[in-house]
């Protein structure tokens, strides 16, 4: 696999100044920044802000040095975290995504999540079950005001010979009772030309009958409808939408732009895939972040979403001004199943000066 470091020039290489900061107070810092720039109300920030600080793992405690120590495949730079916010309903769903880098991370209620669906599926992608090496842990947590904090597990499976990849999520969606739409997901998108990968299976946390099981295809040198007729395999998919967000997004050219990614979600219930949403990495498409704030608040303007809380984000988020970056504003996602304004805007955080030296490159989720 080969590496996807961005080549930037130095003057669009603006860092934050984090070393010497906990990771556990940089990550709350930017959480309550988010929650600003989102109107969040303040007693809201402090306690979601607090919650988060709660559930990272033991790494939150350590403070950020001048390189990873272990560097983590989340961001390009080695950095363990992401933020995300999705723009359908009326208020905007905020989440951190992060690589749990070996440490345990225990859940509020944990035994009633594993019981039901964690704990189905987690020996499946471990040595005891013949795999070459533990697929690595990425956990996020998801927060729409009012509601209540949605968890979700990722397996990555990113280092894994091909073969044991798909043997792993055979096995783990038949342990889910979701044989049958697998072995028919499988089907459709072999008819697919084009190179493609495994790259992630992941859970949903929760006991909600529309809890979801995803899987997660990288594309190499996908063309737009190539990736279209991906996310088409799914039963809730609209295409005239879909092509239209992703020419928003891509301007005039018909790539799709390095690394896009398709997630395919599975529901109990449904004999196929339920919905799919394709990934955009940015940086790919654009000269800077200033270029990819402009597609983006176009197509959320397109989608009926006043862009002004994005704008607001996108410039609170950012180490310095926009034009003067790129890839802080790394990926953006666009699911066409009938919910209103089903954005995903993903950000990334410079921290360290340089990527880490890997064979492997980082994968981007939802």
């Amino acid at each position: 696999m080969t590496s996807h470091e961005p080549e930037f020039p130095e003057y669009i290489r603006e860092n934050y100044p984090a070393e010497g900061r906990l990771f556990g107070d940089f990550l709350g810092g930017l959480w309550s920044t988010a929650c600003e720039a989102l109107d969040v109300p303040l007693e809201q920030s402090v306690r979601t802000t607090r919650m988060l600080r709660a559930l990272l793992p033991p790494w939150a405690h350590e403070r950020i040095g001048p390189v990873p120590v272990q560097p983590s495949y989340v961001a390009d730079d080695g950095f363990p975290a992401e933020m995300s916010v999705n723009w359908s309903g009326a208020q905007p769903e905020l989440r951190v995504l992060f690589d749990s880098l070996g440490h345990e991370v225990v859940w509020p209620g944990d035994s009633v999540f594993r019981t039901r669906c964690l704990d189905h599926v987690r020996q499946t992608f471990t040595p005891r079950a013949g795999r070459p090496s533990p697929a690595p842990l990425w956990h996020s947590i998801a927060w729409r005001p009012p509601s209540g904090v949605v968890h979700k597990t990722y397996f990555g499976l990113y280092s894994w010979p091909h073969a044991h990849r798909e043997a792993a999520v055979t096995e783990a969606m038949a342990r889910l009772g979701l044989a049958a739409a697998w072995a028919d997901t499988r089907r459709r998108i072999e008819t697919v030309e084009g190179d493609r990968e495994i790259e992630f299976f992941a859970v949903d946390l929760t006991d909600d009958t529309q809890a979801r099981v995803k899987i997660y295809y990288r594309h190499h040198d996908a063309g737009l409808a190539q990736v279209e007729r991906v996310a088409a395999v799914a039963l809730h998919h609209d295409a005239r939408q879909a092509q239209a967000a992703y020419r928003t997004l891509a301007g005039e050219g018909a790539e799709a732009g390095e690394a896009a990614l398709s997630c395919l979600a599975f529901r109990s219930g449904v004999d196929r895939a339920a919905e799919s949403t394709t990934y955009l990495r940015l940086p790919a498409l654009v000269p800077d972040d200033r270029e990819a704030v402009e597609r983006t608040a176009a197509l959320l303007h397109g989608q009926g979403v006043d862009p002004g809380r994005f704008r607001a984000l996108a410039a609170a988020l950012a180490p310095g001004p926009l034009s003067g970056s790129r890839g802080v504003l790394e990926l953006v996602s666009f699911r066409a199943a009938g919910r209103h304004g089903d954005v995903t805007t993903y950000f990334r955080f410079p921290v360290y000066d340089r990527p880490p030296p890997s064979p492997l490159s980082p994968v981007d989720l939802g």
